[in-house]
């Protein structure tokens, strides 16, 4: 089956990538922004890079990068929805430690993934 993702803003994932503040202090960065409607669901996800949540060598766990997730879908993700009026009905906030294409494995790679619905411009964690 192929994957269809449209993506979106190309300026917001223009280079340089978007350094982001988050609660941890981590480096964090923008690597794109796509709707994916591959499952018949409308998700908007927002792909950034987290170096230091590695398995080998990072310093981060999921535990100290929930807050940056949560952080990241109420700072970014609800002012994003609203300025292009868009409607999700899930928002993907995910780290990776690395550059990975989207739908693409790469068993190297760590990665954490949180989904939220939007209501009220307040993020919801919904369980996958």
């Amino acid at each position: 089956m192929m994957r269809r993702a449209v993506i979106l803003a190309a300026v917001m994932a223009a280079s340089p990538l978007w350094a982001f503040d988050v609660p941890s202090g981590q480096k964090i960065e923008l690597q794109e922004v796509l709707i994916d409607d591959t499952s018949g669901t409308n998700i908007l996800r927002f792909r950034f890079l987290a170096p230091a949540i590695a398995r080998d060598g990072g310093t981060m766990t999921y535990a100290d990068s929930a807050p940056d997730i949560e952080d990241l879908c109420a700072r970014t993700a609800v002012p994003y929805i609203a300025e292009y009026a868009l409607t999700p009905e899930i928002v993907v906030i995910s780290l990776a430690d690395r550059a990975v294409e989207f739908g693409q494995p790469d068993p190297d790679a760590t990665q954490f993934f949180d989904a939220f619905r939007i209501e009220n411009d307040t993020c919801i964690w919904e369980a996958f």
